[in-house]
């Protein structure tokens, strides 16, 4: 039976290859509290990659706002309750998930189901998935701004030290996680899903893709869409050509409310403190894996919303949701402890380059390319300028004035 480690469980599971790690992998950390649903993101790839025949109902990059909202319609209800609840348990401040993967789910010995030419024999099929129904794809809209929880009154008053809102919902930007193991790869039966070794994104090579959508059953998350005037399915590419050239995804660029750090992420063990994602992911550990649960390590990782119930979050996320928030709220008011992270916030979408490196001076924070070239400077504390309020040259007064 072939397993790997997955880190992100705590464990080793099940899967239908055996480990090969690539060179570097493409990451990506998001904070959510500061997503606004502009969805100029999606309109920046939808522009980019998706405006071809037989892609209308695709969104590579969406924005969704949960707890109702969904693209494909429930694609992670779907998927939640085919695999049904998992237990996680501690020892000594590490957790190990105790439920079923997507590829452990339907009990496969993968040895036996080692791929051959024949696609026929279907050797993903054992992969725990479901294939969204064409209608699936029409709503990317759905449940946008719908709230959750308990009714607003004329009175309600929400104080500072209340940790969530009695009513909440909150954006969550999706694009391909590029997994270490991904579904997609995995439920192919002629591999044409492929990870490329030089930065770890997963690609489909449509010249050899014969249609079986099973890339698309597989994928969890929804992220492999079929386009029927082609005959193929397509998925995010992780702007490739952009990241090749040092440059963060176009989704990353055109992001306003700059709450998007591309890079690499290294494993646990092989963390490094000036590597922007490895710091947020494994040093301050206030970034999450998305559904760690399914079992694909997915490499897009979300800084939790403050605001939200944490059991919500703890079945999205994993359970250090509650550390994250503590973290990420003791940084934004100012804890000297916190002084680094907080720096790294500032800096996160303050370029079109990809910062490798980053350090956290008095003044500023400071982030550096492969070559350890400047290529982002932002202060720690914005400047203030305080006019006066009444302005004697103009006559007037100023409802601003600083």
């Amino acid at each position: 039976m072939a397993e790997v480690y997955n880190w992100q469980i705590g464990r080793e599971m099940e899967y239908p290859y055996g480990e090969s790690r690539p060179e570097k992998q493409w990451g990506a950390v998001f904070d959510i509290n500061k997503c606004i649903a502009c969805q100029t993101c999606t309109l920046s790839c939808k522009t980019t990659w998706t405006h071809g025949e037989g892609q209308e109902h695709m969104f590579w990059n969406n924005v969704e706002t949960k707890p109702y909202g969904s693209h494909p319609i429930g694609w992670d209800k779907e998927i939640l309750e085919e695999l049904g609840v998992g237990e996680w348990t501690e020892e000594d401040g590490e957790y190990v998930y105790d439920g079923d993967t997507i590829f452990e789910a339907n009990d496969i010995d993968w040895e036996d189901m080692e791929p051959d030419d024949d696609p026929e024999n279907m050797h993903g099929e054992g992969i725990e998935g479901y294939r969204p129904d064409s209608e699936d794809w029409a709503y990317p809209n759905l449940g946008e701004d719908e709230p959750a929880g308990e009714k607003f009154e004329a009175d309600t008053h929400i104080s500072e030290d209340q940790e969530t809102h009695p009513m909440w919902f909150f954006y969550l930007p999706r694009l391909c996680n590029h997994c270490t193991f991904a579904g997609c790869a995995g439920g192919c039966p002629i591999q044409a899903v492929y990870k490329r070794e030089e930065d770890g994104i997963v690609l489909i090579d449509e010249e050899n893709c014969e249609a079986f959508q099973e890339c698309v059953r597989a994928c969890p998350y929804g992220k492999s869409v079929y386009n029927p005037q082609e005959g193929v399915s397509q998925k995010c590419v992780g702007c490739y050509p952009k990241v090749e050239e040092g440059l963060v995804p176009q989704c990353f660029e055109n992001c306003l409310g700059k709450i998007r750090q591309h890079g690499w992420i290294n494993p646990p063990e092989e963390a490094d403190s000036s590597n922007p994602i490895d710091y947020l992911v494994h040093d301050a550990e206030v970034a999450l894996p998305l559904y760690p649960q399914l079992g694909l390590e997915p490499n897009v990782y979300y800084i939790p919303p403050i605001n939200v119930p944490t059991d919500y979050l703890v079945q999205m996320f994993g359970p250090r949701v509650e550390e994250a928030k503590e973290t990420y709220q003791a940084a934004r008011r100012g804890d000297e402890e916190y002084r680094k992270l907080r720096g790294l916030l500032h800096l996160m979408g303050s370029t079109e380059w990809r910062v490798e490196e980053f350090e956290v001076t008095d003044e500023e924070a400071i982030g550096y390319d492969e070559d350890g070239s400047t290529v982002a400077r932002v202060p720690m504390e914005e400047p203030q300028y305080e006019r006066d309020l009444y302005d004697e040259e103009n006559d007037a007064y100023r409802l601003d004035i600083t």
